[in-house]
């Protein structure tokens, strides 16, 4: 393994454990309905990340979901949750176990804390309507997102030396508007869908900030 594989690979299991939630196990052993979420999370994320397409050899592109993943579970669980599929990835052979670290912290780990961040921006200071989160939260949140993921991934692969990035940007970052808007319309669905249906697996989501508030200013 190199140096970069090495720091990648000690900076994710540090966070994991510094940075592990206490709450998760407790309440995932006592709550029949939270584990299926975290197990569907799970599941929708490796599906979504085994389903990539490239033209060399770590350069492949997948949808992401990770601003989805962030908005229902937060920080901390996210990025557990997020981590597991990298776990399965590296046992079914499609990611490198000495590229795991470097595959969990540019797809991962980094992606979810922009993810977040930009979330907590827009909850700060921009009006706290249902239009505002559902658009800007997760909409353009994760189209941001994932050219955070590409640049964050291209990074690694020139640092690599796998390739040139004359090379990167024509066949690898030339895909980014293409990616953009699938990925926003990705996650700005599905949360829509889950804040009309499933209010409750939301955890960034309350009807106090995001409706009524909204409501007593129209008034």
């Amino acid at each position: 393994m190199t140096a970069l594989q090495w720091c990648g690979l000690l900076l994710w299991l540090a966070i994991l454990v510094l940075r592990y939630p206490r709450e998760f196990w407790s309440k995932f052993r006592a709550e029949s309905d939270y584990q299926h979420l975290v197990m569907a999370s799970v599941l929708v994320l490796f599906l979504l990340w085994s389903l990539r397409a490239g033209i060399a050899e770590g350069l492949q592109v997948h949808f992401l979901a990770l601003t989805v993943l962030i908005l229902c579970h937060g920080w901390k669980i996210a990025v557990l949750i997020g981590s597991l599929p990298v776990v399965g990835l590296s046992l079914f052979g499609m990611v490198a176990w000495p590229d795991a670290g470097l595959y969990a912290m540019t797809g991962v780990v980094l992606p979810i804390t922009f993810s977040y961040g930009f979330f907590l921006f827009t909850y700060r200071f921009l009006p706290r309507h249902l239009f505002v989160y559902l658009f800007v939260g997760a909409f353009f949140n994760g189209a941001l997102t994932m050219a955070v993921h590409l640049l964050l991934t291209s990074g690694w692969v020139f640092f690599s030396n796998l390739y040139s990035w004359h090379y990167i940007v024509e066949n690898y970052l030339a895909l980014l508007p293409l990616l953009l808007f699938p990925e926003a319309l990705l996650n700005g669905m599905a949360m829509t869908l889950l804040v009309v249906y499933k209010p409750e697996w939301v955890r960034t989501f309350a009807d106090r900030d995001y409706i009524y508030s909204s409501r007593d200013r129209d008034e």
